[in-house]
């Protein structure tokens, strides 16, 4: 019996096998998981400079000459050309400047739109009650699927019996009405993340819709606001389309709008100017994307959570 026992009983050798056993597995294991961690992060740095080129190539064509921008697609300055941005500047009927300009007040009046009626809509929707709230809402998620080719033709004869084509108005006026309903969506779910416990103590202590909004949950909702805001600029800084058919005084122009004219169908086009002059578009966008995506991700992330 004791020399069952005593054979039953594992011997160090072995127990020293299996050890080396599991931390030759775990090895094994670390360096998959090595290998799979460079391999997709290798395919995402290809991924990333693939997307990235575009942009670099566009960065160093408006630099070059406009007679070498298209024969050579590397990235390697031969000839350094930085006239490019001070032709490009002057080129148009007005300096470069004055579209920028153009661009910032409707992006400006845009953004005071949305801020203000889509959080108003939005607190409507999430908090009071009144008849038809469903129908509403759903008739606000409908207006998000329509193409705005839809939309244009309405547009465009209501807002010429205004007399307002060739002003700003029709782009920023209806920012004031909560039009955009990808916002007001994006704020309804943020508010339904709020606990409704803070509405009813305001209340008790007498507070009324308006202080409610303005005093607890406007403060709350930055991140929401912040999401909104920075997408407006993005979304109105690039749109041709609408500033395009509204928009007919070549003095007026946007930034997205004149450099459309740098393309002549009918004479020489100066690539160069274009491109250098479509960097500097460009460097508000980036600049807002760098420094707001944070509140983006906040905004995104916090939406609809409880």
């Amino acid at each position: 019996m004791t020399d069952q026992l005593t054979s039953s009983r594992p011997t160090t050798g072995s127990v020293d096998a299996v050890r080396a056993r599991g931390a030759a597995t775990r090895a094994a294991l670390l360096r998959r998981q090595r290998i799979r961690g460079v391999a997709k992060h290798a395919l995402l740095i290809v991924l990333g400079l693939l997307m990235l080129y575009p942009v670099l190539w566009m960065v160093v064509s408006s630099l070059r000459p406009n007679g070498s921008i298209f024969g050579d697609p590397g990235l390697v300055l031969d000839t350094f050309a930085a006239e490019n941005y001070t032709n490009g500047w002057n080129a148009l009927a007005q300096p470069f400047g004055t579209y920028l300009a153009n661009s910032a007040i409707i992006v400006v009046g845009s953004i005071a739109g949305n801020l203000i009626t889509c959080s108003l809509a939005a607190y409507a929707f999430a908090r009071l009650r009144f008849r038809f709230k469903r129908w509403a809402f759903a008739a606000m998620l409908v207006t998000m699927m329509l193409p705005v080719h839809v939309l244009i033709i309405p547009q465009y004869v209501l807002f010429a019996q205004l007399d307002w084509i060739n002003t700003y108005l029709p782009l920023i006026v209806p920012k004031f009405l909560a039009t955009d309903g990808f916002f007001i969506f994006l704020m309804v779910q943020f508010i339904r993340g709020i606990p409704k416990e803070l509405d009813e103590a305001a209340r008790i202590d007498g507070a009324g819709h308006f202080r409610i909004f303005f005093q607890i949950m406007l403060p709350l909702m930055t991140p929401a606001l912040a999401t909104t805001a920075i997408f407006t600029f993005i979304w109105t800084w690039n749109d041709f389309f609408g500033q395009l058919i509204f928009v007919t005084d070549p003095d007026k122009y946007t930034a997205s709008v004149a450099l459309r004219s740098f393309v002549d169908s009918q004479s020489q086009s100066d690539y160069g100017a274009l491109f250098a002059m479509s960097v500097v578009t460009l460097l508000p966008v980036f600049l807002a994307f760098l420094f707001g995506q944070r509140f983006l991700l906040r905004g995104i992330a916090t939406t609809g959570g409880k």
